[in-house]
């Protein structure tokens, strides 16, 4: 079913960059919409390039996650693997890299989950989760400054992956309802 949608978004009158660091700047906008109502908002301004969460399947099925820090909540997260696309790459091959940095598997095939926003009311950013199964051990060097913790879980066990306390990512959870939704459809 699908809903009426408006035919064209808000006039934008002006745009500043009101504050930026290294990863992103601050963008103030004046607004006028189609009934004439103006409004100011503010919209964090990323680098464009995408990003890429991977769902690994092993031949044991086992889900293949990472515990690492993150520096938003200052605690080790469980999720899965994920990272930016890189200038030049496919989201596909982003994941198949992400994936060699990250858990020391590359993947012979990937299926894409979903392309998912985040908060689209103030940043503009796309994520492709993909599923990666047909895995082979291959590791590459990554960027990240400690060595993460790889987290194997059965699959047959995921919802009470649901259940623990350190599994908190809403791209995470998603990528493991869409995974699920995925396999129900495959049987």
């Amino acid at each position: 079913m699908s809903q009426k949608k408006h035919p064209c978004p808000p006039e934008i009158i002006s745009s500043d960059v009101v504050a930026s660091s290294r990863l992103f700047s601050v963008e103030s906008l004046s607004l006028q919409f189609s009934n004439g109502e103006r409004r100011q908002y503010e919209r964090i301004k990323g680098g464009g390039r995408g990003a890429v969460m991977i769902v690994p399947i092993t031949a044991e099925n086992e889900l293949l996650l990472v515990r690492e820090y993150c520096a938003g909540t200052h605690d080790y997260q469980l999720g899965f693997p994920k990272g930016l696309i890189d200038p030049g790459e496919t989201p596909v091959e982003a994941g198949n890299r992400e994936l060699k940095e990250e858990v020391g598997f590359g993947a012979n095939e990937f299926v894409d989950l979903k392309t998912v926003s985040l908060a689209p009311s103030y940043f503009k950013a796309q994520m492709h989760i993909l599923f990666a199964k047909d895995l082979y051990p291959e590791q590459l060097e990554g960027d990240e400054p400690e060595p993460l913790v790889v987290v194997k879980w059965p699959l047959d066990d995921w919802q009470s992956l649901l259940d623990q306390s350190d599994f908190t990512e809403a791209r995470s959870v998603a990528a493991l309802l869409l995974l699920q939704q995925y396999l129900l459809k495959e049987v």
